[in-house]
């Protein structure tokens, strides 16, 4: 017990931008504001998903889940992150860090497949639209949704705690805004390089191989509507596409740059500005994404207003 205690403290000091002080209260007053903005988003989606009868489809069912994540994944860090902004106190204490680092990155590692799995439902929806129906039906759906959340927690539960058992020898400073997986390996002390070569090989299945499924899905896609005679149909299969593109590329490109490199070379900075992006700029922009480029959402949402105003 003195052996772990010594090991592993009570609690973390998150410095965050303790170099850059000026920057803690504009950060403060963008997450409060974008914090209530992305909940109130994701809520709509899951909302309008269930209650109209014409959105009850595979696309919306994988949508569903998607808001769900990404509601859960900014929860998972923004409460501790406006806390430490909005006091002088910037710790977390080690049970904490360690819940925080679970939910964290169960959520990365699950959005990381259901990313891939919805573009293969535009793929199927597109190339293969005789046999939709058939290919996803609901117990398809269910079983690629389980599929994807029972992964991410298996990454997310065995990488984290192989990382919580890092000897620390007596450092409780986090030059960083959350406890992410990178920068306590980072931070630990002693050999660590088979912790850094496991986290690459790992994220090279969560991340690099569902990039590249992505790109090969939308690739057929593009050719496939290149084949569309009608211009109509065209933007439609288009529309539907691009919203789910930008929200991939948004989400991968900063992960990507985070994880698929030894936390060793990572820069001071990247860290930060890395887990606001892809914890707290991308599950805030994706309800607007996807309901501003599509006419269903944004027809239902409309429908749903409609008739809350019309109760009162």
């Amino acid at each position: 017990m003195e052996l772990i205690n010594k090991s592993h403290p009570e609690e973390f000091i998150l410095l965050g931008f303790a170099d850059r002080p000026w920057l803690e209260l504009p950060l403060f007053i963008i997450l409060l504001i974008t914090y209530p903005m992305a909940m109130m988003g994701n809520i709509a989606i899951i909302l309008v998903s269930k209650l109209d009868t014409r959105l009850h489809s595979p696309m919306y069912f994988f949508l569903t889940n998607l808001s769900f994540l990404d509601m859960c994944y900014t929860t998972s860090i923004v409460p501790q992150m406006l806390f430490n902004l909005g006091t002088s106190k910037k710790t977390i204490s080690y049970v904490g860090c360690a819940v925080q680092l679970y939910f964290f990155h169960i959520m990365g590692g699950t959005e990381c497949l259901l990313l891939a799995v919805m573009s293969f439902d535009r793929y199927v929806a597109i190339c293969k639209p005789l046999h939709y129906t058939l290919i996803m039906n609901q117990r398809v759906c269910i079983l690629l949704v389980a599929t994807v959340w029972l992964s991410g927690m298996t990454y997310a539960v065995s990488e984290a705690t192989v990382t919580l058992q890092l000897p620390l020898c007596g450092h409780n400073t986090l030059d960083h805004l959350v406890c992410e997986i990178p920068v306590l390996i980072k931070t630990a002390c002693g050999e660590k390089g088979a912790n850094e070569l496991t986290l690459s090989v790992v994220c090279i299945f969560f991340l690099a191989v569902p990039l590249c499924l992505i790109l090969i899905f939308y690739a057929c896609i593009g050719h496939a509507v290149f084949k569309i005679r009608s211009l109509e149909g065209r933007k439609k299969a288009f529309g539907t596409c691009s919203s789910h593109l930008i929200v991939v590329f948004l989400f991968y490109g900063p992960a990507i740059s985070m994880y698929l490199q030894p936390p060793s070379s990572i820069s001071r900075g990247q860290p930060k500005f890395m887990a606001l992006f892809y914890g707290v700029v991308t599950p805030t922009l994706n309800p607007f994404i996807y309901t501003l480029r599509n006419k269903d959402v944004k027809g239902a949402l409309g429908n749903l207003m409609r008739s809350v105003f019309t109760c009162k």
